[in-house]
């Protein structure tokens, strides 16, 4: 018995109506979905917004916090007004002609009314292309007019001077740059030795003139001295040619409380000498005997 080769045509089963439907309006929910979410924006704090639509920069930014825009074709860059800071290498050359290196740690801010020009000029991100030359241009500036040694003694004239040269290049209305930090100043190895050396005689030299200076006063202290002695010597001596009782007087103040003794002898001197004080103070009588009569 041959087997028949006809076979059953395929069959094709249709979705009810209400999946189709279903699928539908999950899909226009996300649709809706993504089309809220891109026409909304935030603004972060410390940042401003700058709208972007079809590569076209708005000429106003967006401040802090919740705000719509045209979904899809518009983009919020954020741009931070906050105080930022930086750091770089420079070398400059002195008066000297010596050549100087140093760290510089810049602080700046960008100000609001400058973040939609700072965004189209420096794409957001000043200091390298902007900042950091104005100072190195800056610095060359000051330094061509101190000697290396200056450089390092007077850091902070420099800094000063560089940093008002540097404000005057950006401009104060465009970016504030608020303030440089000048640190790790290296000079060549012979240079540092010299200036090393240098400020070790000029501390012996302060030193020897600090001891001739005391040495001076101490003599000055001495005659001054010297002077009032001598003066109070004429005081006494003229108090003692006017009124004879006050050697008396210099007697009684200055004696201590004992008896002299005085001892004679042949030529009518008599010597006056210190009692012992078992010999000055009287013999006091033993109790149970009378005195001799």
């Amino acid at each position: 018995m041959r087997r028949s080769s006809h076979q059953d045509p395929p069959t094709i089963t249709l979705h009810p109506p209400g999946l189709i439907g279903a699928i539908g309006a999950i899909g226009l929910t996300v649709v809706a979905l993504v089309v809220l979410f891109s026409c909304t924006y935030i603004v972060q704090p410390g940042t401003r917004g700058i709208a972007v639509t079809l590569g076209k920069v708005s000429p106003g930014f967006k401040r802090e916090g919740f705000g719509f825009k045209t979904p899809l074709i518009t983009r919020i860059h954020p741009m931070s007004i906050r105080q930022r800071t930086s750091s770089m290498p420079a070398e400059c050359y002195s008066s000297d002609l010596q050549q100087v290196r140093m760290e510089v740690q810049t602080l700046y801010r960008v100000p609001e009314h400058s973040v939609v020009t700072i965004f189209q000029e420096y794409a957001g991100a000043p200091f390298d292309n902007l900042i950091a030359p104005r100072i190195q241009e800056a610095l060359k500036e000051v330094a061509a007019t101190h000697s290396a040694e200056q450089i390092v003694k007077r850091r902070e004239e420099v800094k000063k001077r560089a940093l008002d040269l540097a404000r005057k290049k950006i401009g104060t209305n465009f970016l504030q740059l608020e303030d440089l930090v000048l640190y790790n100043i290296t000079l060549s190895p012979e240079l540092e030795q010299a200036i090393e050396l240098k400020m070790v005689q000029e501390q012996d030299a302060a030193k020897a003139k600090f001891t001739q200076q005391k040495a001076q006063i101490e003599a000055d202290t001495a005659i001054i001295r010297a002077r009032g002695e001598a003066e109070a010597i004429e005081v006494r001596g003229r108090a003692l040619r006017g009124n004879p009782a006050f050697i008396h007087l210099e007697m009684v103040q200055n004696w201590n409380g004992r008896a002299p003794v005085v001892v004679g002898s042949e030529g009518g001197g008599n010597l006056l000498l210190q009692a012992p004080a078992a010999l000055a103070a009287p013999a006091r009588p033993q109790r149970g005997t009378e005195p001799t009569r």
